[in-house]
This record gives structure tokens, sequence and C-alpha cells, in this order.
């Protein structure tokens, strides 16, 4: 396999702040899924061929039931998660640092503090982003004087780390911060050349690690950068690797088996040459794929919307400009639309509309969950009444 020539740890180092001990994890070497493995073939419809939900289905009232709210502070961005904890980046009172670790409970609301420092030394390292399951927390580290990053994580319980953090990787500036997601034990990441680096042919690579093990596995190797981030769905992992790669530009958008470590392949989708999907998930049996642009060939899957469905089934497209990453439980469905939510019943062949909170619409509202879920979190920034200014930051939950 042809790794990527990234710096790695290779010893054990002490932060200054505290007595944390990082510990470098090795990589066992031969990916599950390499280049050369047979896809599927590219999937191009007529632009008829699938029904439009707007025009199709019967708006119909909200049904969803909202099950809890709770006001945070200012600074705090919600990312999303599976679990009954939801990761948190939460902006520092001060510049050093800039940035901490935290994660809210939905069972109390309360939101507590995870990772109050960086394990970096050099006072230009900040927390980039974090993630956690309810039982792993993990976060990326960004050194911002020379762009350096590295992947850390640890055993998380009732709210705090209860296991000395591990450094899964580092990379230079070279390469992309890792995209990642914590699914129950597994942290899965990509690795992948910056798309201005000196790296930009080589290829990309997803790699999974259990929580106390001391290697990790490469599992998926892609000729060329990944369209979308590692998106979690019940046992599944959803990623879009290049493809087909002997034939011209194709992103397969699969779902791997977390059961045995992305061994298995549960199902693909090949988008038409040259289209590049925007998100990727699965809720069920079924894909939720996100164009962003209209192409001028791909037929139906070039076009922008969401596309709900699989290559055998066909499809229902959302004719709507797709922002973040959908999810739902069943035939229910939720896609963000620019100031509101699509809520979408393929059984009843209806779709109702959740709007965002009040005083939230200039600054959105976005979802914490993606892929599969029966229970909807969302997050806004919202405004004072009085003065018109950023005042909190607001969240609910709802059972779908």
């Amino acid at each position: 396999m042809r790794m990527p020539r990234l710096t790695r740890r290779t010893f054990f180092k002490t932060a200054a702040a505290g007595s944390v001990v990082a510990a470098a994890v090795g990589v066992l070497s031969g990916c599950t899924h390499s280049d050369e493995e047979v896809s599927s073939d590219p999937v191009v419809v007529g632009e008829d061929s699938a029904e439009d939900i707007i025009s199709s289905f019967e708006e119909a009232d909200l049904a969803l039931i909202e099950e809890a709210s709770w006001s945070l502070p200012l600074g705090n961005v919600l990312h999303p998660a599976a679990g009954a904890w939801v990761p948190v980046t939460t902006a520092g009172s001060s510049a050093t640092p800039m940035v901490k670790g935290s994660a809210l409970s939905l069972a109390s609301g309360k939101l507590v503090e995870v990772v109050s420092a960086p394990v970096g030394e050099n006072t230009t390292t900040v927390i980039y982003d974090v993630r956690c399951s309810d039982s792993v927390y993990a976060w990326v580290e960004l050194d911002l004087s020379d762009r350096s990053w590295v992947l850390y994580a640890a055993a998380f319980s009732e709210g705090a780390l209860s296991g000395k953090p591990s450094a899964l990787w580092e990379g230079t500036s070279d390469y992309d911060p890792a995209p990642f997601a914590v699914a129950d034990d597994m942290v899965i990441w990509q690795v992948q050349p910056s798309a201005s680096g000196s790296r930009t042919t080589e290829h990309s690579y997803c790699y999974i690690w259990h929580s106390g093990d001391s290697e990790a596995k490469a599992v998926v190797d892609s000729p060329g950068r990944f369209a979308t981030s590692p998106t979690l769905s019940g046992d599944a992992v959803v990623l879009t690797p290049r493809v087909r790669a002997d034939e011209g530009v194709y992103y397969g958008v699969t779902a791997y088996s977390l059961s045995d470590d992305l061994t298995t392949r549960l199902d693909q989708l090949v988008m038409p040459q040259s289209v590049r999907p925007f998100r990727a998930t699965r809720v069920g049996d079924r894909f939720l794929v996100s164009v962003e642009a209209s192409y001028g060939s791909g037929g139906l899957l070039g076009q922008m919307g969401t596309y709900i469905g699989t290559a055998d089934s066909g499809f229902y497209r959302l004719n709507r400009e797709p922002s973040e990453c959908g999810c739902g439980a069943g035939d229910r469905l939720i896609i963000k639309a620019s100031a509101f939510y699509f809520v979408v019943d393929l059984a009843e062949r209806t779709y109702a509309i959740l709007s965002s909170a009040d005083r939230s619409v200039d600054y959105g509202e976005f979802p914490a969950r993606c892929g599969e879920c029966d229970l909807f979190v969302t997050f806004s920034t919202v405004k004072d009444a009085d003065t018109g200014y950023p005042a909190s930051v607001g969240v609910r939950t709802f059972h779908l």
C-alpha cells in the first residue's frame, strides 16, 4: 500500500499543561479496500426518473415532538454525534486557550469541559475540531503558525476523559486536518493531501482505531481526495472515495459495516463522471446524497439537490440547495434548507416544515445529528430581543 509521507509520532510526549501523556499509535499496513477493488457501475438516470418531493408530496402539519431545549453561552458550536453526549467546541475566555473541547449531555442539558487546553506545547496550537461517542472523545489540534496538526483520542465516561490521550496521527500543512467520526469505542478518520499543498497527487486513506489499541488499521485507499467526511449511521459508516480511477473522475458513495471494521461493503452508489457529492450519509438502507451544483452532464444525479434512495430502488429528490448532512429514522427524514428543515415522511408521502428558533435566522440553525437517529438535535445562535446582537446558543431536541 502506498502510504502518505506524514510525520509520525514514535515516542511518548508529556504536555506542558498538567500530566497528560500522549502515546503514539502505530498503523497496520495493508488496506481492507484498495483502489483496485471492483466498483459498481456509475448511476446515470434520466432527469424525470425521480419523484420530486415538493411537487409530488402533500404538505402536512409538523408532527415532531419537542423533547427539550436549553440555552448555552455564546461561542459554543455543536458537532454531529449519535449518542447521549454531543461534542462541542467552546470559545475560551481568553486567547489561551482559544478553544476548549466540551460535551453536552442530552439527558440533563449540562455542558461540561472535557479538554481544557491543547496537548501540544506550542502557544500557537489550538483545538480545531472535536467528536465523541458515549465512550470515546477525539479532537484535532492545529498549529496556527505552520498548519501542522495532530489527531488525539481518549476513553470518555460520564462527561470526562477516563484515560490518557493517544496520538492517532500527525500531519503537516501538505495534508488537511483529518475529517473524523467517533462511534462506540472507534475513531474513524481520513488522511488526504491538501488541495493546495505539494502532495496533491498522492492517495488518500481511511483508518480505524479502537480505544485501548496500540495500532490502527488502514481500511480504505482512495486514489485522490475523498469527496465528503466520514458519516456514521446505525451500524454503518459512509465514505466517498474515488473509484474507477482508470476510467475518469468517479466518486463512490459507499456504506461499510462497523461491526467488522469496514471489511464488508454494504452498498455503493457511484456518482456520474465528475459529479462530486456535497454531503453523503445513509438512513436505513437508503442513501442521502446531496449535490451542491448543477453539472452539464450526469443526468438526474448531476443536478443540484438532495437525493434519497439507492441505485436499485430509485430516488426521491428534494429540489432545494443543500446545506448540512441529512438524518432520520425509518421513513422519516430531516433535511436542512436555508432557514428551516424539511421533515419528509416517505411512507405517508408528506413533508412538513420545522422552522428555525426565533431570532436565529441571521446566523443559521444547524443539526447536531447525521445519518440514523431517533432523537434529532439542532442548535442556533440566538439574538437578544432588545439589542439585536448575538446573545446565546439555543439547543432543541425532537423525537422522530
